[in-house]
Protein backbone atom coordinates (compact mmCIF):
# COMPACT_ATOMS: atom_id res chain seq x y z
CA UNK A 1 0.00 0.00 0.00
CA UNK A 2 1.33 3.56 -1.30
CA UNK A 3 1.95 5.81 1.60
CA UNK A 4 0.11 9.32 -0.23
CA UNK A 5 2.10 11.74 2.44
CA UNK A 6 5.91 10.29 1.60
CA UNK A 7 5.74 12.14 -1.84
CA UNK A 8 3.83 15.11 -2.52
CA UNK A 9 2.23 15.35 -5.38
CA UNK A 10 3.95 18.52 -7.34
CA UNK A 11 1.05 19.54 -9.35
CA UNK A 12 0.03 20.48 -5.00
CA UNK A 13 0.38 24.22 -4.19
CA UNK A 14 3.31 24.73 -1.22
CA UNK A 15 0.51 25.62 1.03
CA UNK A 16 -1.17 21.97 0.48
CA UNK A 17 2.34 20.55 0.53
CA UNK A 18 3.00 22.06 4.14
CA UNK A 19 -0.57 20.95 5.11
CA UNK A 20 0.58 17.78 4.31
CA UNK A 21 3.72 18.19 6.91
CA UNK A 22 1.87 19.66 9.81
CA UNK A 23 -0.65 16.75 9.92
CA UNK A 24 1.63 16.08 13.47
CA UNK A 25 0.09 18.54 15.38
CA UNK A 26 3.08 20.57 17.52
CA UNK A 27 3.38 21.33 21.15
CA UNK A 28 4.80 24.70 21.35
CA UNK A 29 6.19 27.43 19.24
CA UNK A 30 9.85 25.55 19.14
CA UNK A 31 7.98 22.15 17.74
CA UNK A 32 6.42 24.33 14.93
CA UNK A 33 9.44 26.02 13.96
CA UNK A 34 11.06 22.71 13.88
CA UNK A 35 8.40 21.45 11.84
CA UNK A 36 8.51 24.59 9.51
CA UNK A 37 12.78 24.67 9.05
CA UNK A 38 12.20 20.82 8.39
CA UNK A 39 9.58 21.38 5.47
CA UNK A 40 11.94 24.20 4.31
CA UNK A 41 14.97 21.44 4.07
CA UNK A 42 12.57 19.30 1.85
CA UNK A 43 11.98 21.99 -0.10
CA UNK A 44 8.35 22.18 0.85
CA UNK A 45 8.93 25.44 1.65
CA UNK A 46 11.15 28.40 0.21
CA UNK A 47 14.02 30.20 2.40
CA UNK A 48 12.01 33.67 2.01
CA UNK A 49 8.52 32.11 2.95
CA UNK A 50 10.18 30.49 6.07
CA UNK A 51 12.35 33.95 7.02
CA UNK A 52 8.55 35.52 6.57
CA UNK A 53 7.09 32.74 9.21
CA UNK A 54 9.56 33.08 11.94
CA UNK A 55 9.05 36.87 11.66
CA UNK A 56 5.68 36.87 11.79
CA UNK A 57 5.96 34.77 15.16
CA UNK A 58 8.87 36.98 16.11
CA UNK A 59 6.63 40.41 16.24
CA UNK A 60 4.36 39.05 18.45
CA UNK A 61 6.94 38.48 21.14
CA UNK A 62 8.63 41.89 20.27
CA UNK A 63 7.79 45.57 21.94
CA UNK A 64 8.26 49.01 20.11
CA UNK A 65 11.48 49.59 22.56
CA UNK A 66 13.15 47.02 20.56
CA UNK A 67 12.74 48.30 17.13
CA UNK A 68 12.21 52.05 17.35
CA UNK A 69 14.42 55.21 16.54
CA UNK A 70 16.10 56.59 19.66
CA UNK A 71 15.25 59.78 20.82
CA UNK A 72 18.81 61.09 19.98
CA UNK A 73 18.52 59.85 15.71
CA UNK A 74 15.12 61.47 15.43
CA UNK A 75 15.22 63.73 12.38
CA UNK A 76 12.75 66.65 13.68
CA UNK A 77 11.12 69.86 12.59
CA UNK A 78 10.77 72.75 14.51
CA UNK A 79 7.24 74.65 14.56
CA UNK A 80 9.14 78.33 13.96
CA UNK A 81 11.10 77.22 11.08
CA UNK A 82 11.12 79.28 7.85
CA UNK A 83 9.71 77.66 4.80
CA UNK A 84 13.28 77.72 3.50
CA UNK A 85 14.71 76.16 6.61
CA UNK A 86 11.72 73.49 6.69
CA UNK A 87 12.16 72.53 2.98
CA UNK A 88 16.59 72.61 3.60
CA UNK A 89 15.63 69.91 6.62
CA UNK A 90 13.04 67.61 4.80
CA UNK A 91 15.59 67.22 1.64
CA UNK A 92 18.32 66.36 4.01
CA UNK A 93 16.40 64.07 5.77
CA UNK A 94 15.03 62.04 2.60
CA UNK A 95 11.67 61.44 4.96
CA UNK A 96 8.39 61.71 3.55
CA UNK A 97 7.22 62.19 6.95
CA UNK A 98 8.50 64.10 9.78
CA UNK A 99 7.76 65.03 13.74
CA UNK A 100 7.45 68.46 14.14
CA UNK A 101 8.48 70.35 17.94
CA UNK A 102 7.90 73.20 19.84
CA UNK A 103 11.01 74.39 22.18
CA UNK A 104 12.04 71.02 22.36
CA UNK A 105 11.60 66.74 21.75
CA UNK A 106 9.46 66.21 24.70
CA UNK A 107 6.66 68.17 22.93
CA UNK A 108 5.73 67.00 19.40
CA UNK A 109 2.80 69.20 18.39
CA UNK A 110 1.96 67.10 15.29
CA UNK A 111 3.15 65.38 12.02
CA UNK A 112 4.38 66.69 8.76
CA UNK A 113 3.56 64.93 5.98
CA UNK A 114 6.08 66.63 2.98
CA UNK A 115 3.22 66.35 0.29
CA UNK A 116 0.96 68.72 2.26
CA UNK A 117 3.83 71.19 2.15
CA UNK A 118 4.35 71.16 -1.40
CA UNK A 119 1.30 73.59 -2.05
CA UNK A 120 3.70 75.84 -0.09
CA UNK A 121 7.34 75.52 -1.80
CA UNK A 122 6.87 78.37 -3.48
CA UNK A 123 4.59 80.20 -1.28
CA UNK A 124 6.19 83.38 0.19
CA UNK A 125 3.33 84.81 2.25
CA UNK A 126 4.62 86.43 5.09
CA UNK A 127 1.73 84.54 7.24
CA UNK A 128 2.35 80.76 6.29
CA UNK A 129 2.24 78.78 9.62
CA UNK A 130 3.07 75.16 9.62
CA UNK A 131 1.11 74.50 12.28
CA UNK A 132 -1.76 74.65 9.84
CA UNK A 133 -0.56 71.78 7.93
CA UNK A 134 0.27 69.11 10.77
CA UNK A 135 -1.37 65.86 10.94
CA UNK A 136 -2.20 64.65 14.90
CA UNK A 137 1.10 62.86 15.89
CA UNK A 138 0.25 59.30 17.63
CA UNK A 139 1.54 58.23 21.52
CA UNK A 140 2.52 55.07 22.01
CA UNK A 141 4.52 53.52 25.51
CA UNK A 142 7.52 51.63 24.82
CA UNK A 143 6.12 48.58 25.79
CA UNK A 144 3.39 48.18 23.06
CA UNK A 145 3.54 43.98 21.45
CA UNK A 146 4.83 44.84 17.60
CA UNK A 147 1.63 43.04 16.23
CA UNK A 148 -1.03 45.31 18.27
CA UNK A 149 0.85 48.18 16.68
CA UNK A 150 0.78 46.63 13.48
CA UNK A 151 -2.94 45.62 13.59
CA UNK A 152 -3.38 49.78 14.79
CA UNK A 153 -1.38 51.19 12.09
CA UNK A 154 -3.38 49.27 9.76
CA UNK A 155 -6.89 50.14 10.90
CA UNK A 156 -5.99 53.85 11.17
CA UNK A 157 -3.73 54.04 7.95
CA UNK A 158 -0.80 55.40 9.79
CA UNK A 159 2.61 55.23 9.19
CA UNK A 160 4.64 56.70 12.02
CA UNK A 161 4.32 56.95 15.87
CA UNK A 162 5.60 58.95 18.78
CA UNK A 163 7.41 56.28 21.59
CA UNK A 164 7.05 57.86 25.05
CA UNK A 165 8.71 56.50 27.93
CA UNK A 166 6.86 56.14 31.19
CA UNK A 167 7.47 59.68 32.70
CA UNK A 168 5.69 60.95 29.32
CA UNK A 169 8.76 61.74 28.02
CA UNK A 170 9.55 61.13 23.82
CA UNK A 171 12.00 57.62 23.72
CA UNK A 172 12.08 57.76 19.99
CA UNK A 173 9.88 56.94 17.19
CA UNK A 174 8.42 54.04 15.56
CA UNK A 175 7.18 53.51 11.52
CA UNK A 176 5.31 51.14 9.44
CA UNK A 177 8.50 50.26 8.35
CA UNK A 178 10.25 49.23 11.02
CA UNK A 179 7.57 46.77 12.00
CA UNK A 180 7.48 45.39 8.46
CA UNK A 181 11.17 44.93 8.43
CA UNK A 182 10.79 42.80 11.01
CA UNK A 183 8.92 40.31 8.70
CA UNK A 184 10.22 40.65 5.78
CA UNK A 185 13.77 41.47 6.40
CA UNK A 186 15.60 44.96 5.53
CA UNK A 187 13.78 47.39 3.16
CA UNK A 188 16.31 49.52 1.70
CA UNK A 189 15.06 52.44 -0.32
CA UNK A 190 16.60 55.19 -2.59
CA UNK A 191 18.24 57.11 0.74
CA UNK A 192 19.84 53.83 2.03
CA UNK A 193 23.05 53.87 1.76
CA UNK A 194 24.32 50.18 -0.51
CA UNK A 195 25.70 47.35 1.78
CA UNK A 196 27.77 45.96 -0.61
CA UNK A 197 31.74 46.79 -0.07
CA UNK A 198 33.05 49.22 1.90
CA UNK A 199 32.42 52.58 2.08
CA UNK A 200 33.18 56.02 4.18
CA UNK A 201 31.43 58.85 3.67
CA UNK A 202 32.23 62.27 5.07
CA UNK A 203 29.49 64.13 6.39
CA UNK A 204 30.17 67.62 7.66
CA UNK A 205 32.39 67.19 10.79
CA UNK A 206 31.66 63.07 11.48
CA UNK A 207 31.86 59.56 8.77
CA UNK A 208 29.04 57.63 7.57
CA UNK A 209 31.32 54.06 7.78
CA UNK A 210 28.90 50.60 6.91
CA UNK A 211 29.89 48.17 9.05
CA UNK A 212 31.04 45.86 6.40
CA UNK A 213 34.13 48.32 6.29
CA UNK A 214 37.34 45.95 6.79
CA UNK A 215 39.26 47.21 9.29
CA UNK A 216 42.32 47.15 7.51
CA UNK A 217 40.70 49.53 5.10
CA UNK A 218 39.52 51.78 7.67
CA UNK A 219 43.15 51.93 9.22
CA UNK A 220 44.68 53.05 5.67
CA UNK A 221 41.93 55.55 5.29
CA UNK A 222 42.26 57.40 9.16
CA UNK A 223 45.70 56.20 9.69
CA UNK A 224 44.87 54.27 12.83
CA UNK A 225 45.99 51.06 14.31
CA UNK A 226 42.34 49.49 15.30
CA UNK A 227 43.11 45.96 15.75
CA UNK A 228 41.96 43.06 13.11
CA UNK A 229 42.94 40.31 15.24
CA UNK A 230 39.12 39.37 17.03
CA UNK A 231 37.21 40.88 13.83
CA UNK A 232 37.72 41.65 10.19
CA UNK A 233 34.91 44.58 9.78
CA UNK A 234 34.10 47.16 11.31
CA UNK A 235 31.04 46.60 12.20
CA UNK A 236 32.31 43.11 13.75
CA UNK A 237 35.55 45.57 15.86
CA UNK A 238 31.81 47.07 17.36
CA UNK A 239 29.83 44.11 18.76
CA UNK A 240 33.09 42.78 19.45
CA UNK A 241 34.43 45.23 21.96
CA UNK A 242 30.45 45.84 23.37
CA UNK A 243 30.62 41.78 23.81
CA UNK A 244 26.92 41.40 22.38
CA UNK A 245 25.00 43.38 19.31
CA UNK A 246 23.96 46.53 20.28
CA UNK A 247 20.75 48.32 19.53
CA UNK A 248 20.78 51.22 16.83
CA UNK A 249 21.39 54.76 19.37
CA UNK A 250 24.22 52.59 21.24
CA UNK A 251 28.08 54.03 20.77
CA UNK A 252 31.77 53.16 21.94
CA UNK A 253 34.63 54.86 21.90
CA UNK A 254 37.64 53.01 20.18
CA UNK A 255 40.87 54.91 19.96
CA UNK A 256 40.68 58.49 18.71
CA UNK A 257 36.74 57.38 17.22
CA UNK A 258 33.41 57.49 18.60
CA UNK A 259 31.55 55.07 17.05
CA UNK A 260 27.32 55.35 17.13
CA UNK A 261 25.13 52.87 16.07
CA UNK A 262 22.70 53.89 13.13
CA UNK A 263 21.11 51.08 11.89
CA UNK A 264 21.47 47.41 13.11
CA UNK A 265 18.87 44.59 13.19
CA UNK A 266 18.54 41.46 15.67
CA UNK A 267 21.20 39.73 13.20
CA UNK A 268 23.97 42.42 12.74
CA UNK A 269 24.83 46.43 12.29
CA UNK A 270 24.55 47.72 9.06
CA UNK A 271 25.69 51.21 9.48
CA UNK A 272 27.77 53.65 11.90
CA UNK A 273 28.26 57.28 12.57
CA UNK A 274 32.08 58.05 13.45
CA UNK A 275 33.41 61.06 15.23
CA UNK A 276 37.15 61.90 15.83
CA UNK A 277 37.25 62.39 19.74
CA UNK A 278 40.48 64.79 18.31
CA UNK A 279 41.77 67.47 15.85
CA UNK A 280 42.79 65.42 13.71
CA UNK A 281 40.76 64.39 10.28
CA UNK A 282 42.42 62.63 7.51
CA UNK A 283 43.27 64.72 4.56
CA UNK A 284 41.13 63.38 2.23
CA UNK A 285 40.98 63.65 -2.03
CA UNK A 286 38.64 63.22 -4.48
CA UNK A 287 39.08 59.59 -5.13
CA UNK A 288 39.27 58.91 -1.40
CA UNK A 289 35.85 60.27 -0.10
CA UNK A 290 34.76 56.74 -1.15
CA UNK A 291 36.59 53.29 -0.74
Amino acid sequence: MNDERSEPSPSKSWLERLSLALMGEPKDRDALMDILRDAQQRELLDTDALTMMEGVMKVSELQVRDVMIPRAQMVILEHDWSLEQLIAGIVESGHSRLPVIDENKDNVIGILIVKDLLAHAFDRREDFDLRTLLRPAKFIPESKRLNTLLKEFRGNRLHMAIVVDEYGGVAGLVTIEDVLEEIVGEIDDEHDIDDEGAFIRPQGNVFIVKALTPVEDFNKFFQAQLSDERADTVGGLVMTELGRLPKGGESIDLDRFHFQVLRADNRRIHLLEMTLRDSQEPALSASESEI
